[in-house]
């Protein structure tokens, strides 16, 4: 059985974060260890509180795991602070050199209440991002990381430049919080642009789409997919659990985390 290990905050609504990432590795078949980082206080109409575990706890887990039972992909989500994020890096790249990492840069909740504050997206920049096979920022997150909004072909050429500059060699720019009838996701890789386009689906319950497309594609990456491959199938299960997504919530719902056959 392959091995994924992801460093996320808690969602008590079991829509986002790490609860997502488990029942989307679940739904792959891949046997997933966690390192929590925040537990929030949170629904389907947005976060109203957060704790962030001391860093040396978060450490802690990250060697326990790694040292036993290990990993084969590696994804990390919330992280909250700039300690928080130089311990991830620097933990990592002494304990799970080779080992493919995606990069969900968690800053904005899908209700709007903030993540990472702004001297840890400097530290991110400086030390997760090039160590990570795989970025997915969604379009705010990308014009915070680059200081370019990705919404036409020129912008999103010049945002990939910024990330190469950043020292990333592939970005997944996620295209839900645009506008119009097509929801256009597009991977950056080698150079080449590949686009992944679907009919918008007419719906409130996207709740942890983007905690479960970065995780299913490090799900892929465990079991060996090239890149491409991977997200490819990722973005086709994001799509398969919004439309399963059970309807539960008076705000933005949980998706359906599917099994695959």
């Amino acid at each position: 059985m392959k091995r994924l290990f992801v460093i996320a905050g808690s969602d008590s609504s079991g829509g986002a974060g790490i609860q997502a990432d488990l029942k989307t590795a679940q739904g792959f078949g891949v046997y997933a260890q966690t390192a929590i980082t925040a537990v929030t206080v949170q629904n389907t109409l947005g976060v109203t509180g957060a704790h962030i575990v001391p860093v040396d706890v978060v450490r802690d887990q990250i060697i326990a795991c790694l040292s036993d039972i290990g990993a084969d992909a590696i994804k990390t989500g919330m992280l909250g602070s700039a300690a928080m994020t130089q311990m991830v890096a620097d933990t990592l790249a002494e304990h799970a050199p080779g080992i493919p990492l995606v990069v969900d840069p968690v800053m904005v909740a899908k209700g709007g209440s903030s993540l990472l504050d702004d001297d840890a997206i400097v530290v991110l920049k400086k030390t997760l991002l090039p160590m990570a096979v795989l970025v997915t920022p969604n379009l705010p997150e990308a014009e915070a990381l680059t200081g370019i909004l990705p919404v036409s072909e020129h912008r999103l050429r010049n945002a990939a430049m910024v990330f190469k500059l950043l020292g990333c060699n592939a970005v997944l720019f996620k295209g839900g919080h645009g506008e119009g009838a097509t929801v256009r996701d597009t991977l950056w890789c080698d150079g080449e642009f590949t686009d992944f386009e679907v009919p918008r689906q007419a719906t409130m319950h996207t709740h942890g789409t983007g905690c479960t497309l970065a995780t299913a594609i490090a799900c892929g990456l465990a079991q060996g997919r090239a890149l491409p491959d991977a997200v490819a199938r990722a973005h086709a299960y994001v799509q398969a659990a919004i439309k399963a997504a059970p309807g539960l919530g008076k705000g933005h719902g949980p998706l359906g985390h599917i099994t695959l056959s």
